[in-house]
């Protein structure tokens, strides 16, 4: 394994099978957190399966070629360890918790479900059900219905689709066409793991090589940027409602630039917390909204913005007008008060989230899927004490408020 240690307590590299690896030392703590990223998600999805990545997702663990679904189930539990996953845009994510002493056994797990599924018809018939549920559900709940058309708006056909697919193609996907995009897909030149704790390095490599490197291909491959045209649009979605709800987007800064923490503090200022200007101003003094936010995602090599509210259908059009006042006010009266509690807010959180051991298996795989290397905690903090008041300024000043998407839910279209 070829190694790379940007900081002392890291290792990283590609394994002989084609897994990149990475371990965050702890020899201090009492558990292990581990990280298993398939660099495949909705964005892959073939447009008529549109879903079929997070059916995959859901019956990894539903039986493979040694276990019944419900023997896996008792193994990991049979050891103690809290695990989850989850299926994105870009890619789909097991996360795993356990006591140091079960950490090569977990691992043995893990492959039987990446390695070895055999998606048993009753369960993907059951989790395509189950998606479809879930579709019908989301239609009782605006806030979701809003971060979905958002998500379409900006990203567009192929990024912008929602990873538990829709009606018409989730009644198309079958089990064979599950175990046929399963095996195109999940390959050990696209998994990632990380893993932090006290942990013996070479030890777990040498495990983790040796359960996926017959796992499809060894080739790198799926660490493109997403590949999406930023296209300002608007889009209303009719609905019976009391209140309106507002998401706003505009293009923002990939998480390697150099403006990524000015861009973290900006939205600190917005929305961090109680003293943010969109709570204080929007909501506090000119009562318009239930909700107010701001918030940015990242997705490989991208950026987004969003603003994000809730008012009255009478005051939609208020409101609207407020947020973008309020981006724009940024370049304008921001005080160095304001940017010291941001700075301050974010620092504090993320030192208080390095206490946790997953979270820093966490973002050492998000170390991974947007660097591709680990970089650490300490020079995001660096970065972030960096930034000044003139630096946000700026960096208001610069965003295009003329090149937005505008997504809305409720009786009235802006």
């Amino acid at each position: 394994m070829q190694t790379l240690t940007p900081e002392a307590d890291y290792v990283h590299g590609f394994l002989d099978g084609g897994v990149e690896f990475a371990v965050d030392r702890l020899p201090h703590r009492n558990t292990v957190a581990m990280c298993f990223r398939m660099l495949t998600g909705v964005a892959e999805d073939p447009p008529e399966l549109t879903g079929i990545a997070s059916i995959i997702e859901r019956t990894l663990a539903k039986g493979t070629r040694n276990y019944q679904g419900r023997e896996l189930a008792d193994a990991f539990d049979a050891l103690g360890a809290e695990w989850g996953s989850v299926s994105g845009r870009q890619s789909t994510l097991l996360r795993v918790v356990c006591l140091p002493e079960f950490t090569l056994d977990i691992v043995d797990l893990v492959a039987e479900m990446f390695c070895r599924p055999t998606f048993p018809e009753d369960a993907c018939e059951v989790s395509v059900q189950l998606a479809q549920e879930e579709l019908r559900h989301r239609e009782d709940d605006p806030h979701d219905l809003l971060r979905v058309d958002v998500q379409r708006l900006t990203l567009g056909p192929i990024y912008g689709r929602f990873p538990g697919g829709e009606a018409e193609t989730l009644a198309r996907i079958t089990p064979e066409k599950v175990r046929a995009h399963w095996s195109s897909t999940y390959h050990a030149g696209r998994l990632q793991v990380t893993a932090a704790g006290p942990l013996d390095a070479d030890a777990l490599s040498q495990k983790v090589d040796a359960c996926f490197r017959d796992l499809g291909s060894p080739t790198r491959s799926a660490r493109e940027e997403a590949d999406y045209a930023f296209t300002p649009d608007r889009h209303h979605r009719e609905k019976d409602l009391k209140q309106q709800y507002i998401g706003i987007t505009l293009p923002g800064t990939p998480k390697g630039h150099a403006d990524y923490p000015v861009e973290r503090v900006l939205i600190g200022v917005l929305a961090g917390g109680m003293s943010g200007r969109l709570f204080t101003e929007i909501r506090e003094k000119q009562g318009l909204v239930y909700w107010v936010g701001a918030w940015s995602e990242q997705p490989r090599g991208r950026g987004v913005i969003h603003l994000g509210a809730s008012s009255t259908p009478d005051n939609c059009e208020k409101t609207y007008k407020t947020l973008l006042r309020e981006l724009e006010r940024l370049s304008e009266d921001l005080t160095d008060e304001e940017t010291r509690r941001a700075r301050d807010g974010l620092i504090a959180h993320l030192e208080t989230e390095d206490d946790l051991t997953r979270a820093r298996a966490a973002h050492l795989g998000d170390d991974l899927f947007h660097f591709s290397k680990p970089i650490g905690l300490g020079p995001k903090l660096e970065a972030i004490r960096a930034v000044e008041t003139d630096q946000v300024e700026a960096y208001a000043h610069r965003l295009p408020r003329d090149q937005i998407c505008v997504a809305t839910v409720g009786p009235r279209a802006l």
